[in-house]
């Protein structure tokens, strides 16, 4: 009988399960938004990270930006998430899950007039929750928006120009 590798190393991780309990979890906030951090990179062998972020009507959850690394899987749990793909905008409803590539522009905010609940995704994971965290800190005016600029490598968080994104947005005001 042969052995398939590929099984034994599905079966065979660098990591326990990870179980984070919703009312234990670390959250971070900004003016618009509020994260639940529940698995990160390290606590996952960098097979993913996952986070949900619960946004107030009409709020900008990321200008344009993509990612080298990795792939984003967003799951609408509630309301509606407006967002860009590409060069294309369109609205996920509760129940939608979209899956971004590398490499691929988008953005996102909670659609005009609604909220929005989202569950995210990377893989593989990266350090997020260090960017989620000084993501909020820059929002809260606690940090200077430079640093983000400064680790767009170690974040693998890489913001673009997009002109179908800020006309998506000058057309909310």
């Amino acid at each position: 009988m042969t052995t398939n590798k590929n099984a034994e190393t599905l079966h065979t991780a660098d990591f326990r399960p990870v179980l984070t309990r919703a009312a234990e979890a670390e959250t971070t906030s900004d003016p618009s938004s509020v994260m639940t951090l529940f698995a990160d990179s390290g606590d996952t062998g960098g097979r993913l990270t996952s986070y949900r972020s619960t946004f107030a009507e009409g709020a900008i959850g990321a200008p344009a930006h993509l990612h080298t690394r990795a792939s984003e899987l967003f799951f609408v749990i509630g309301g509606s998430l407006q967002v860009l793909l590409g060069e294309e905008i369109t609205v996920l409803e509760a129940g939608d899950l979209l899956v971004v590539p590398p490499n691929t522009p988008h953005a996102f905010a909670a659609a005009p007039g609604a909220t929005a609940d989202v569950l995210f995704v990377f893989t593989p994971g990266a350090a997020r929750f260090d960017y989620l965290r000084l993501l909020g800190r820059v929002m809260r005016g606690e940090a200077d928006p430079q640093e983000i600029k400064d680790s767009s490598e170690r974040f693998d968080n890489h913001y673009v120009d997009s002109p179908v994104w800020r006309e998506a947005l000058a057309a909310r005001n």
